[in-house]
């Protein structure tokens, strides 16, 4: 897991091609615009799904984790809690779905706040449990692309 500003994803775009071209389509799109949906950057090995939301309760929240894909999270505006783990101890809550790339656990965690302008990185051994209320609900709008790591 990774957690930054976006102005500091320069360091961090050797990582892979994938990681570089999720930041270059960050800095170079318009995100404040797009509207909610599904957005190609490279077919099926990286795309951009633009979310807007309330924040939740913890209680309502599921840790979740993916196989196939690793996830830039951006926060385009609003903020929120990030919770994560490394995988290991959890329990499956609900077993892997191929189609969505995802299985949910039950298990610790620790949170951390992403404001607007930040980003995080979760890869696959990065189980994390995304827009959770930091003191008070509020309205996050997300972008979250999709990297294919297999």
């Amino acid at each position: 897991m990774i957690i930054d500003k976006i102005e500091n994803s320069h360091l961090y775009k050797n990582i892979s091609e994938r990681i570089s071209k999720s930041f270059e389509y960050i800095k170079t799109t318009d995100l404040k615009n797009l509207p909610p949906g599904k957005y190609p950057i490279d077919g099926e090995n990286i795309f951009a799904l633009v979310s807007e939301y309330q924040t939740k309760a913890e209680h309502e929240g599921k840790l979740e984790a993916h196989r196939k894909y690793l996830d830039v999270q951006y926060v385009i505006s609003g903020e929120e809690l990030m919770g994560y783990t490394p995988l290991g101890n959890q329990q499956v809550l609900e077993s892997y779905k191929e189609e969505n790339d995802i299985v949910f656990y039950t298990g610790d965690k620790s949170f951390t706040k992403v404001s607007e302008g930040m980003f995080a990185i979760f890869f696959p051994k990065d189980v994390h449990m995304p827009g959770i209320a930091s003191g008070k609900y509020s309205s996050v709008k997300k972008l979250v692309i999709k990297v294919r790591t297999t």
